[in-house]
Order: structure tokens, then C-alpha cells, then sequence
């Protein structure tokens, strides 16, 4: 997994390195120009000839420019040279490799307006402006610099993050870099993960920096993203003598009149994942339109009165069949009518297997979140941000704003796994532990979506996998099927049943790579 910090705990990491190893921060910067030339070299196809523009700022994140100004033209590279800054304000490690670049015969242009567009235009730009300790919004010469080069529409790479963009939230609060790549020094940045600055960021590079690949913050758990091989280790395999019995089944409470869909989706996800068995609880008066589409799953009639819902009367002869199942998915569809409440919450109250709960199973608890603190089996909450405002109190802009801190406050604040969807999609543990998902695209903000999600994880929980691990192989899976749909399908196009068709593939790419 990689780690993922602010830029606080990038800072410290680079200090620890000085302070702890001895390494000098004139080598950092140097490891740090070298990379990102290297990534310019590949942009560029053939350097030799090739006029790159260099755009740096005051500090260490210019003086990075600087070593890529050096590296470039040692490649042959008709490098330009600007610094937004006098000369007289560039100190430390930035100004000894200006000088170096001097004495090579670089030419430099100190600017304080900004200058006409340059003639010929570059084949390269490269924003070593500002780093990831500015905070945005940019003030005015560097914003009117970062929508000039914008508009010479040449590609642009970043140093370390797009300047105008908040390293550490995504935001974009003003005029800001589109990059076609962004070259990151050691550590991923958290804004460069969520929207909309993860937009504007392109395709990431990671550059070493010789920061030992071990080293993570430590203040609290990292944060850390999600990789194919995480998900790889943690996936189960059938043993040769498997049968439908022996590799978990999953009861599925889902479905209300008008959402019968939810339904049929969240029980054949549960198949996807792999279980044996999945078997779907709902309203006797739905069956007629379920039992066609879902030829697989086992229907378990619940007197309903011809209401469309789940109620709790009709729970008690149920509950030991519930009681059987290795996993169970609840949520989906069901609606919020008073007696499914009294449903789900008799559930949380006498179950003991791990649950899944979403959707309205989540919005019918609110005001019993003690319920949730106190469930007796392992339980994985799956909130968009606005259930989870509703189940918090807290606002959807708060949670959009900060994803991590909110899904790791409520996860030790519940005590249980919580999955906060979204792009990307945030994994919480109750111990502290903080996860980012690196799969899925905007194709999956579709119906149905997040009912897949839900028995995705139910199905891996069913055949043995430990909560944490079905959460995050679960979630995992789910982007990774939405970015095979796409590519299929293209993002406008895809709708919900083009993931569950996708998942096998899924699998077996990550399993079978």
C-alpha cells in the first residue's frame, strides 16, 4: 500500500530524513530535480531539441525547477527559465542551484508582471511555482501565471502538486494548474486523490527521493491507498472440494415496493464475490416481480400484507433461517416505513453475524446509533455522504470537505468499519486505521451502484474473510469493475448491471494478472 500524507507530515518526513540520517536537503532536492526530469525526458519522447519552459517560484519547490532546468538541457533540451520572484528573495538550497544553473550558462528571467506567452511555444511546461506548504487561494501574480499557462495549451507537469490546489484537501478555490502529469516527491499527496483537484492533476509519478519506503507520519495511523496486490493477498481461494455449502451464504434484507431493483442487485453481487448460496428476504407481495430476474437466489417470503415492505411481525419466523447465514447484507431499497424500522433494529439488536448495513438500513437507525455501537457480531457500515450526514448530524459539505478525518472520527466514534463512498472511496477502521480506494471513475455515480457494493462485501465476508479485508477487497473490486465497464461501455452509458457483468473479470485480473 502506499502511504499518503498532508503536507505537515510531508515536512516532518523530509526533516527526519536531515535530522535522523544525515541527508543533506541539497541531496533531497537534487534526488527530487533528477526524478522529475526523468519524467519530462519520458513526456517529452526525444528531449534532444525540444523547448521546455520552466516556471519557478521562491522556494524549494522553484530551486526543484531549477535541478530540472540543469538535468534538461545536459539532454539537449532549449530550456526558458522563469522565476516568479526577484532574485535577491531566493535562499538556501534553491539559491545554490540557481547558481549552479548561472554558471552553466542558463539564462534566467526574474519576472514581477506577467510576461507575453513565449514564441515559440514550448513542447513542455513544467510548474515548479509553489508546493504542497501553500495554501490556496493564489495570489494574484500567481494566479494570473497559472491562467497564462493554462492557455498556451501546451502539456504542463506539476512538481509535486498543480500549484493551486490544496495539497492536502483537493480543493481548488481559485485560478489553479491543469496538469497533464504530476511528478510527486516520495510520499502521495492527499489532494492530489480527491476531487476536484485530483482533475486537474493528470497521470501521477511517484519519485524517489532515497526517503526509505517504510518510513510513515507518526502522529495517529497513516493513511494509505489501496493496490492491486493488497487485494491479491487478502482474496480467498477455493479449495478443490468446495461445494455450495462450504464457501458461505449470505441473507440479504433488502427491497420495498418501487425498489425491487436494489434488491435483485445487492443478492447476485453476493454470488459475484464468490459465496455458495445467497438468499434474498423480501415483501411476500414482491416476489412475482423478483423470483424471474433472479434465477440464482433463494426468495424468503415475508408476510407483507400487501404492503411492499418488510415488517417486523413477520420477522420472528425468519430468524433462525438469519441466524444460518455465514453474512448478511441489509439496507438496500427497503424504504422507511415505521415497521421496517422496527425491523432492522430488531435485527441489530439479536443478530450476531457480520452485517453489511446501507442505504435505508442505515437512514432507519439515526437515532439509535447506539444500536450500531453495541451490535454483538462485526458490522461494516457503506454511507454515501449523505447518509452519513444524516446518521452524524454533520453536513454533507463538511464530510465532502474532509473525507479521511470524518470517516476515521466516526469509525472509532461507532466502533465499527465504516466505507464512506465516494470518488474516491474511504475505508475507516475502528482501531484508526485509514484506507483510500485507487480504482473506479465518475461512470459509476448510477442507481445501483452502491447496492452492488454492499453485496460484494457481504459475499467476501461470508466465505471467512476478516471484516477489514472484505471491506477493503470489496471496495476494492467494485472500482475495479466499474473501470472495466468503462471501458466497455464509456462512463455515460454505464448503469449498475454493467458492474455486476464485469465483476468476474475482476476477479480473475486481480487474481490472474
Amino acid at each position: 500500500m502506499q502511504i499518503i500524507v498532508t503536507a505537515a507530515e510531508m515536512a516532518a518526513l523530509d526533516r527526519d530524513c536531515q535530522q535522523l540520517l544525515q541527508m543533506p536537503s541539497l541531496l533531497l532536492m537534487e534526488n527530487a530535480g533528477r526524478g522529475i526530469a526523468a519524467v519530462a525526458k519520458t513526456m517529452l519522447g526525444e528531449p534532444e531539441g525540444k523547448r521546455v519552459l520552466i516556471v519557478s517560484g521562491p522556494g524549494n519547490n522553484g530551486g526543484d525547477g531549477y535541478v530540472v532546468a540543469r538535468h534538461l538541457a545536459n539532454a539537449g533540451c532549449r530550456v526558458t527559465l522563469w522565476v516568479l520572484a526577484a532574485r535577491d528573495k531566493i535562499r538556501g538550497d534553491a539559491l545554490t542551484n540557481l547558481v549552479i544553473w548561472e554558471k552553466m550558462g542558463g539564462q534566467t528571467l526574474f519576472i514581477d508582471a506577467i510576461p507575453d506567452a513565449p514564441a515559440p511555444l514550448p513542447h513542455l511546461i513544467v510548474d515548479a511555482l509553489l508546493g504542497t506548504g501553500a495554501a490556496p487561494p493564489l495570489s494574484t501574480p500567481f494566479a494570473m501565471m497559472a491562467t497564462l499557462l493554462n492557455e498556451l495549451g501546451a502539456p504542463i507537469l506539476a512538481v509535486d502538486i498543480p500549484t493551486g490546489i490544496d495539497a492536502d484537501t483537493g480543493a481548488v478555490p481559485g485560478p489553479a494548474i491543469r496538469a497533464r502529469a504530476t511528478a510527486v516527491m516520495a510520499r502521495l499527496k492527499r489532494g492530489l486523490l480527491f476531487s476536484p483537484g485530483r482533475e486537474q492533476a493528470g497521470e501521477i509519478h511517484l519519485i524517489d527521493i532515497s526517503m526509505p519506503p517504510e518510513w510513515a507520519p507518526k502522529s495517529g495511523t497513516p493513511v494509505r491507498r489501496l493496490e492491486a496486490a493488497d487485494i491479491r493477498a487478502r482474496l480467498p481461494r477455493r479449495p478443490a472440494d468446495a461445494h455450495k455449502f462450504s464457501i458461505g451464504s449470505v441473507g440479504v434484507i433488502a427491497g420495498s415496493i418501487g425498489y425491487t431493483g436494489a434488491a435483485c442487485l445487492t443478492a447476485a453481487a453476493a454470488l459475484r464475490a464468490g459465496c455458495g448460496l445467497s438468499c434474498l428476504a423480501a415483501a411476500k407481495s414482491l416476489l412475482p416481480l423478483l423470483t424471474g430476474k433472479l434465477p440464482e437466489v433463494i426468495t424468503w417470503p415475508f408476510e407483507d400484507e400487501e404492503s411492499g415492505c418488510l415488517r417486523e411481525a413477520a420477522l420472528p419466523q425468519w430468524l433462525s433461517p438469519l441466524a444460518a447465514q455465514n453474512a448478511l447484507a441489509v439496507g438496500p431499497g427497503l424504504g422507511r416505513h415505521p415497521d421496517t424500522g422496527g425491523l432492522v433494529r430488531r435485527l441489530l439488536r439479536e443478530m450476531k453475524q457480520p452485517m453489511v448495513l446501507d442505504a435505508d438500513g442505515l437512514n432507519l437507525c439515526t437515532d439509535y446509533l447506539d444500536l450500531l455501537q453495541n451490535y454483538q457480531g462485526a458490522l461494516i457500515l457503506t454511507p454515501h455522504p449523505g447518509e452519513l450526514s444524516r446518521l452524524t448530524g454533520l453536513t454533507t459539505a463538511k464530510i465532502l470537505t474532509r473525507p479521511v478525518e470524518v470517516a476515521a472520527e466516526w469509525a472509532v466514534k461507532l466502533g465499527q468499519l465504516l466505507v464512506l463512498k465516494g470518488g474516491p472511496t474511504v475505508i475507516a477502521a475502528p482501531d484508526g486505521s485509514v484506507f483510500v480506494n485507487s480504482t473506479g471513475n465518475p461512470g459509476m455515480a448510477t442507481a445501483g451502484a452502491g447496492d452492488i457494493l454492499t453485496g460484494l462485501i457481504a459475499g467476501l465476508l461470508a466465505q471467512g474473510l476478516a471484516p477489514i479485508d472484505a471491506a477493503l477487497c470489496g471496495v476494492w473490486l467494485h472500482g475495479a469493475a466499474g473501470d472495466r465497464a468503462r471501458e466497455r461501455r464509456g462512463e455515460m452509458g454505464m448503469i449498475a448491471g454493467d458492474l455486476l457483468e464485469a465483476l468476474p473479470d475482476a476477479l480473475r485480473g486481480v487474481l490472474h494478472p
